[in-house]
């Protein structure tokens, strides 16, 4: 049994995947299988994900379904109860890791608590000009002036989220202050998200559905969302921002009111 699972959600951007995989390819913590829950990606990209595997250091599992729209909240479903770890830790195919990202999410991993951390969002510039070598040297958590100049005269931003502290006393005294779960950079145990049945499979757009109905649900079942800002540190690859559709908010108010932490429209249908 590993450490941990990895679980990526993916839809097709094959390109951006291969430099996800470079950054786990230089993680301290060697010990974590990798699970592609894949949305629906076409024929020819499944085929490039079965040579992939064949390329990198650590299990790569890829898991698959029908192309039937936005339907993110049922693959990770489906990864979850794949996984082969007690520990699971959530991430998009789109965010390139720091190297002690899956150690940090370990290291602070406790029963009853979920972790979550932050991420920069990288400009199109930037992450145009990277490469699998470039990742697996670690040029961007190594070259933070590079980065803190596309921020000041770029496109890129919460650039100040992409350093990673060491001190134990900057790490306490930037994680004061209580923040939301992020869909993209989570990590709790396994039997914590199968009591709230998984991810509520009516959200069928971005936003919400995997992140916030999330938080609300595991803090009514008493887990306590724990911050690991400039500790678990991802960045994230350049793509125009995403709809927030109206009917997830109006999902969500809804759960708001029926405060039920296990869903009945998760990984067990009931």
């Amino acid at each position: 049994m590993p450490r941990a699972t990895v679980i990526a959600a993916f839809y097709n951007k094959i390109d951006y995947l291969r430099l996800v995989l470079a950054g786990f390819e230089r993680q301290s913590e060697k010990d974590f299988e990798f699970i592609v829950a894949d949305d629906g990606s076409k024929q020819e990209i499944v085929k490039e994900l079965e040579s992939l595997s064949k390329e990198i250091s650590f299990p790569l599992i890829h898991i698959w379904q029908e192309d039937k729209g936005f339907r993110k909240n049922k693959i990770l479903n489906k990864a979850i109860s794949t996984a082969n770890s007690e520990y699971i830790i959530f991430i998009d195919a789109d965010c390139i890791p720091h190297s002690r990202f899956v150690e940090e999410h370990i290291s602070y991993s406790e029963k009853g608590s979920c972790l979550t951390g932050r991420r920069v969002n990288l400009s199109h510039k930037y992450t145009r000009n990277l490469s699998q070598q470039k990742v697996r040297d670690g040029i961007i958590e190594k070259n933070n002036f590079a980065l803190i100049i596309d921020g000041l005269i770029g496109e890129s931003f919460y650039v100040e989220k992409g350093f990673y502290f060491k001190s134990r006393l900057l790490r306490k005294i930037f994680n004061k202050k209580e923040r939301g779960l992020l869909g993209c950079n989570f990590s709790l145990y396994k039997e914590d998200m199968l009591n709230i049945n998984g991810f509520d499979e009516r959200y069928e757009a971005p936003s919400i559905g995997e992140d916030s109905d999330v938080q609300f649900r595991l803090e009514l079942n008493g887990i306590k969302i724990v911050s690991l800002n400039h500790i678990a540190v991802q960045y994230h690859l350049y793509h125009q921002l995403l709809e927030r559709p109206q009917e997830n908010l109006t999902l969500f108010n809804k759960i708001k009111e029926e405060k039920l932490a296990l869903t009945p429209f998760g990984i067990k249908k009931t």
